[in-house]
C-alpha cells in the first residue's frame, strides 16, 4: 500500500508540469510575435514615407503646372496688352448694336455678313462725320485768329458796358477784355505763365483725342468681324459664362449684355443728344469756337457736370448779344439741361434687372477711375457684384443645433 502511494504521487508529481517547462517553448512564440509588430510597424513606416513622397511629388508637379499657366497667362496679356483696348471696344460695341444688327439681317433675308458690313460703315460715319466737322471748325477758327493778327484787327470785341457793374468779377473781367480787345500781344503777355501751364495739356488732350478717334475707328472694324462671326462670338460667350458662373451663367449673360445696352442709351445716349443740342445753340448764337465748346460739353456731359459748361456760355451771350437773344440761348440752355432729367430714366436701366441706381452709380464711378471705358466696365462690376450680394442674401443660413 505504501507502494502504491509512493507510485501514485510520482505519476502526479509527473504529471504537473514545472513552471520552468514553459520558457523553451513560449520564447520563440514571443519572439515572433514581437518580430511580427515590429514589420508591421516597419512597413506602415514605410508606406507612410511613400504615401507622404508622393504627395510632396504631387504638390510640386500641380505647383509647376500652374507657375507654367500662369507664364503663359501672363505671356499671352503681354502680347494682347497693346490690342486689349481695342478688343475690349469692339466687344462692347458689337453687344451695343447686336439687336439692330439682328433686324438688319432679318431685313436683309439672313445675310449676316453685309449687315455687318452695313452697320460697320453706319458706325464710322457716325465717328467721322462729327470730328470732320469739329476740325473745320477748329481750323477755320485758327485761319480767322491767324488773319485778324496779320491785318492787326481786333480779335476780341470790347466789353459792353456795364461789365464793372457783375458782382465779383465784374472789374477785373473789364480790365482783362480791355485788355485782350485793344492790345492781344500785351494781353498774352501777362497771361503767360498761366498759359504756358495750360498749353502742355491741351496738346495731350488733342493728341489723345487723335489717338481716341483712331482707336474708336478700329474697334467699330472689330465689332463688324464680331458681328459677321456672330454664332461663333455667341457660342464663346455661352461657354464662358457658364464656366464662371455655372448654372447662372445664362443670367449673367444676360445681365452684362443689358447692362452695356443701358449705359449706351442711358449715358453715352443722353449726353450725345445734349451735346447736339447744345452744339445748335452755340452755332446759333455765335459763340466762338462752337465745336470747341460743344467737345468740353460732350465731357462734361458724361461726367454729369454739363451745366457747368452752358453757365459761362450764357453769360458771354448776355455780354456780348442783345438781351432777346441772350434770354432766348438761356432758356435753349435750359431746355439742354433740364432734358437729361427727363430722358435719363427712361433710358437708364431699361431691361436691367438691377435698379437704375446700381447702374448710374458703375457708370459714373468707372468713368471717373478708368476713363471712357470705365463707364461699361464699372456698371457691369457694379451689376454683377449687386447680383451676387443678392444671391447671396437670398440663400437661408443653416440653423445652428438643427439636427
Amino acid at each position: 500500500m505504501g507502494l502504491d502511494l509512493d507510485v501514485s504521487q510520482a505519476s502526479n508529481d509527473a504529471a504537473e508540469p514545472s513552471p520552468l517547462s514553459f520558457l523553451p517553448v513560449c520564447e520563440p512564440a514571443r519572439t515572433f510575435q514581437l518580430r511580427s509588430r515590429g514589420e508591421e510597424h516597419i512597413q506602415l513606416a514605410t508606406e507612410k514615407t511613400v504615401d507622404h513622397k508622393d504627395y510632396v511629388n504631387r504638390a510640386v508637379e500641380a505647383s509647376i503646372h500652374i507657375g507654367l499657366v500662369i507664364l503663359l497667362a501672363a505671356a499671352c496679356f503681354l502680347i494682347l496688352r497693346p490690342f486689349l483696348p481695342l478688343i475690349v471696344w469692339g466687344i462692347i460695341v458689337a453687344i451695343a448694336v447686336y439687336p439692330r444688327y439682328r433686324q438688319l439681317q432679318f431685313v436683309l433675308r439672313g445675310r449676316g455678313a453685309l449687315a455687318a458690313i452695313l452697320i460697320t460703315l453706319l458706325l464710322l460715319a457716325l465717328l467721322i462725320v462729327p470730328v470732320a466737322l469739329l476740325a473745320g471748325t477748329l481750323i477755320g477758327g485758327i485761319q480767322t485768329l491767324a488773319e485778324h493778327l496779320k491785318d492787326g484787327t481786333p480779335i476780341i470785341q470790347p466789353p459792353p458796358a456795364g461789365v464793372e457793374t457783375w458782382p465779383i468779377v465784374g472789374v477785373p473781367l473789364k480790365s482783362a477784355w480791355s485788355l485782350a480787345s485793344t492790345n492781344i500781344t500785351a494781353a498774352l503777355r501777362s497771361f503767360a505763365p498761366q498759359i504756358k501751364a495750360i498749353v502742355p495739356g491741351l496738346l495731350s488732350a488733342s493728341a489723345g483725342i487723335g489717338l481716341t478717334v483712331l482707336q474708336f475707328a478700329l474697334s467699330i472694324i472689330v465689332a463688324g468681324a464680331l458681328l459677321a462671326n456672330s454664332q461663333g462670338a455667341a457660342g464663346a460667350a455661352h461657354s464662358l459664362a457658364n464656366r464662371i458662373f455655372g448654372d447662372q451663367g445664362p443670367e449673367f449673360e444676360q445681365l452684362v449684355g443689358s447692362t452695356i445696352r443701358s449705359v449706351t442709351i442711358g449715358i453715352l445716349g443722353v449726353a450725345l443728344i445734349q451735346s447736339v443740342l447744345a452744339a445748335l445753340g452755340f452755332l446759333v448764337a455765335g459763340l466762338p469756337a462752337a465745336g470747341l465748346w460743344a467737345v468740353v460739353f460732350l465731357v462734361a456731359a458724361l461726367l454729369q457736370v454739363g451745366t457747368l459748361v452752358l453757365i459761362p456760355a450764357v453769360i458771354y451771350v448776355f455780354a456780348t448779344s442783345s438781351v432777346t437773344k441772350a434770354v432766348i440761348f438761356m432758356v435753349w440752355c435750359l431746355i439742354v439741361a433740364l432734358i437729361d432729367n427727363v430722358i435719363k430714366p427712361l433710358l437708364l436701366g431699361r431691361g436691367v434687372a438691377v435698379p437704375i441706381a446700381v447702374v448710374f452709380l458703375g457708370a459714373i464711378g468707372g468713368f471717373v477711375a478708368m476713363g471712357l471705358i470705365g463707364l461699361f466696365v464699372g456698371a457691369i462690376v457694379l451689376s454683377v457684384g449687386y447680383k451676387l450680394f443678392i444671391a447671396w442674401l437670398a440663400r437661408t443660413p443653416a440653423v445652428l443645433g438643427a439636427t
